[in-house]
Formats: C-alpha cells, sequence, structure tokens
C-alpha cells in the first residue's frame, strides 16, 4: 500500500478514487475549501488525521479510520459508505453517517446531529454521543456500552440490540420493531410509544409517560423511576422490580409489579392486568 505522510490538502476531490493507500498524520483544511477528499476509494487506511473539509469520505468501500479528527465543519463525513472500522475518533461534524452498511466504531467521541440515518449492520461499542435524531430509519444494529445525551433518538429502527448501555434522550425508540435492550438506563420522556416487538430486560427506565400504543412490548425484571401514566394502550406483558407512580389503561398482557401509586382505568377497552405482590388488582 501506498503511504502518504504528514501533508495538507485543502483542493477538491484531493485523493479522489484512491485505491489501496494509507494517510497517516495528514491535514485536510485549507483556504481552497474543497470538499469530497477520499470519494470513491477503496482499501483506504486512515490513521492520525485532522479533516476540516466537507464530505470525506462518501461511496467509500473497505476503509479504516483511526485516532482521527473530523470537527464540526466536516458535514456529512460518510455518506454511502460500506466496511468501515473506525477506532479512536472524534466524529464532530453534522449528518456524520447516512446510507452506510457494515460499519464498526469503538471508542468514539460523536457530537453529530442527525447522526446515522437509514444505515444497516452498524455496530458500536465503548463509545459516547450526543445527537438528535440518532439512528432514524435504521436496521441491525448491535450496541455495547454507549453512552447517549440526545433527543427523538432510535425512532424507527428495526431488528437490533442493545447492550449495557446509558441513554438519556426523549421520545427514544417510537415506532422500533423487533428490538431487545437489556443491562441498560434508559432516561427521557415518551419512551417507546407505538413500537412492536420490543423487549428491555434487566433496565432501569426513568422519565413520564413511558410505552404507551405498543404491541407485544415485554420487560424482564426491570425498575421504573419516576414513571407516571404508564403503558397505556399497550399490549405488555411485564415484571417490575420498583414503585410506579401511575399506570394507566393498558390494553392487554399482565404487568406485574412491586407497587403502583394509581391504576387508572377509565377506559372500556382496556383489558390489561396489574398484578401487586401476587394480588390482582385489575382485570
Amino acid at each position: 500500500m501506498k503511504t502518504i505522510l504528514d501533508q495538507k490538502f485543502d483542493e477538491e476531490r484531493a485523493l479522489y478514487g484512491s485505491d489501496g493507500i494509507v494517510v497517516h498524520n495528514c491535514r485536510f483544511d485549507g483556504p481552497a475549501d474543497g470538499e469530497s477528499a477520499l470519494k470513491e476509494s477503496k482499501n483506504t487506511e486512515v490513521q492520525d488525521c485532522f479533516f476540516n473539509l466537507r464530505y470525506p469520505f462518501w461511496h467509500d468501500d473497505n476503509l479504516k479510520i483511526n485516532g482521527s479528527e473530523m470537527t464540526e465543519n466536516c458535514r456529512a463525513a460518510l455518506w454511502y459508505t460500506k466496511n468501515a472500522f473506525i477506532t479512536d475518533t472524534k466524529l464532530h461534524g453534522i449528518k456524520a453517517l447516512r446510507e452506510c452498511s457494515d460499519i464498526r466504531i469503538e471508542d468514539c467521541d460523536i457530537v453529530s446531529q442527525e447522526f446515522g440515518w437509514s444505515v444497516k449492520d452498524i455496530v458500536m461499542k465503548n463509545t459516547t454521543a450526543q445527537s438528535e435524531y440518532f439512528m432514524m430509519r435504521s436496521e441491525k444494529l448491535t450496541f455495547e456500552n454507549v453512552t447517549l445525551k440526545g433527543k427523538y433518538s432510535f425512532q424507527y429502527i428495526t431488528d437490533s440490540e442493545f447492550d449495557n448501555c446509558n441513554f438519556d434522550t426523549k421520545d427514544a425508540f417510537w415506532h422500533a420493531k423487533d428490538v431487545v435492550i437489556r443491562n441498560s438506563v434508559i432516561k427521557g420522556e415518551y419512551l417507546a410509544w407505538y413500537c412492536e416487538n420490543v423487549t428491555f430486560e434487566n433496565c432501569t427506565i426513568i422519565g413520564t409517560q413511558p410505552l404507551c400504543y405498543c404491541k407485544n412490548l415485554k420487560l424482564i425484571n426491570c425498575k421504573m423511576i419516576d414513571t407516571d401514566l404508564a403503558f397505556e394502550k399497550s399490549d405488555v406483558e411485564a415484571s417490575i422490580d420498583s414503585e410506579v407512580i401511575s399506570i394507566k389503561n393498558p390494553q392487554s398482557g399482565t404487568i406485574h409489579v412491586r407497587e403502583v401509586g394509581e391504576i387508572i382505568m377509565d377506559d372500556e377497552d382496556a383489558k390489561g392486568q396489574v398484578l401487586i405482590l401476587g394480588r390482582k388488582e385489575c382485570a
């Protein structure tokens, strides 16, 4: 592989269409303000580089990025790219990942609005993220030890698994389908409305009005903190090892809960059951 070392590029399509190169300790920045530095490249390794220009990795294949920085000016950094491994890198530009597949992200710092739209087969580990509309309309996500601060996250995702994560984000998992979240903390308002075939296992759920209008929702050995008006219009099977402030009109299924402040059943079509310490409270 050809190595490009200690250089600065600011022109348009500086390394366009490259095949089999190592780019080491280079800067993509400067007055020419050129875009698309490595567009349409393949078999590329990027090490300890600085990106301050737009659209560097579009339509790339077999890409490795390590120890690098993409600034807030490096917008839309990876689009239509496949087979990428990104480690120890700052992704700080808006819309940093879109329409990509087979991407692995480890030990990274993401600060990027609208990150990860319409992507599939994404593995993310040991990473922190700040984002609005994070991972929207994506599929086959596998996250482990990911910390997120955001809004409107994981909307319309499918076929995904999350383990040992910490999410502080409102309106998360709306319309999600076929998703499992394990050993995680999810804090925010209006969690997972309209989801289908979603399971929370050994999770802590924090915030108002979670888990409404759900189909085939499961909670296994979970805790709920500061949660009120939970499960409205939902088909749910739940075991909750904590107090819930209030449960409202579950559509069907059974909710086992340690304690509940109020059970609201004022909808004649709500047929769910709430069981407190083995005693049927509502049917």
